[in-house]
């Protein structure tokens, strides 16, 4: 073969190689922007030319930031002037809570009259006794009753700095955590002694404040029937029954619970657990 002939036929090679190139870089780019192949046309002339812009992209025309969450503005914490003494709830509705445990001499016998009767009340727990109790604050999540703060220790918070009431209700939400796998919503101040100090941080630990609108009293040891006949004559719609057991018999809670909480089902009472205000 000629050495003219060789070379023709090796522009030939390259020419062709060079065209499937160009056709699979083609095909690439259309992978990518979505656009059909490109379709040869003739170049326009003059100033038809210059007044058609280049096909952009539609991957091009979407900003990278268009893809962004939108920026949500802090929430804002609601601190309240004073604690909630009424709750959310249609005709005669209330709600049952219990003070100063977990406690293994009666908050199973509690939890077991709740199980008894179907109703689900309110625990308000000192850190430093869920130590002990760690699967009796378990059994009230489960069972649906509401585990709220209640503080460490159980000290005054009125004679507190700011550094120890965060302190005591932190530490308590932490154990509350770590015993049912959630963080408090509610909490109570000890011997209802509320101040500001109190209720900007519960705020700021994203808990409610609750108080109550009728106290047993049973930390004076009056007696079952006393507790009870207060129960049912101070009963009344959205309220609270508090029953605070520091100081008092256990016994007799647990015996005035039993007592009362039939008597308040049969009269109409619903009894439960508040929904957080905004809920």
């Amino acid at each position: 073969m000629k050495k003219d002939q060789l070379l023709t036929r090796r522009a030939a090679l390259l020419a062709g190689a060079g065209a499937v190139g160009a056709a699979a870089t083609a095909g690439v780019l259309t992978a990518v922007t979505g656009e059909g192949p490109a379709r040869p046309t003739a170049p326009a002339a003059g100033a038809q030319a210059a007044r058609r812009p280049p096909k952009a992209s539609a991957y091009r025309l979407q900003p990278l930031t268009g893809y962004a969450p939108p920026r949500a503005a802090p929430r804002r914490v609601l601190v309240r002037g004073e604690p909630l003494l009424r709750v959310s709830g249609r005709g005669r509705t209330m709600v049952l809570t219990f003070d100063d445990g977990p406690d293994p001499r009666y908050t199973p016998a509690i939890l077991d009259v709740l199980a008894e009767y179907e109703v689900r009340a309110m625990f308000f727990v000192c850190g430093e006794m869920i130590a002990g109790g760690r699967e009796m604050v378990a059994r009230m999540a489960e069972e649906g009753h509401v585990v709220g703060n209640h503080t460490w220790s159980h000290p005054l918070l009125t004679g507190l700095t700011r550094r120890q009431i965060r302190s005591q209700m932190e530490r308590t939400s932490d154990a509350v955590e770590e015993a049912c796998g959630e963080r408090p919503e509610w909490f109570r101040a000890p011997y209802g002694a509320w101040n500001r100090a109190a209720l900007r941080i519960g705020a700021a630990l994203g808990m409610e404040p609750l108080g109550w609108t009728l106290d047993t009293l049973d930390w004076t040891t009056p007696g079952v029937r006393s507790i009870v006949r207060r129960v049912e004559r101070g009963a009344a719609p959205r309220g609270g029954v508090g029953s605070p057991a520091a100081g008092g018999d256990p016994w007799e809670w647990v015996g005035g619970q039993a007592g009362y909480l039939p008597e308040l089902l049969d009269s109409g009472y619903h009894v439960t657990v508040p929904r957080r205000p905004g809920t």
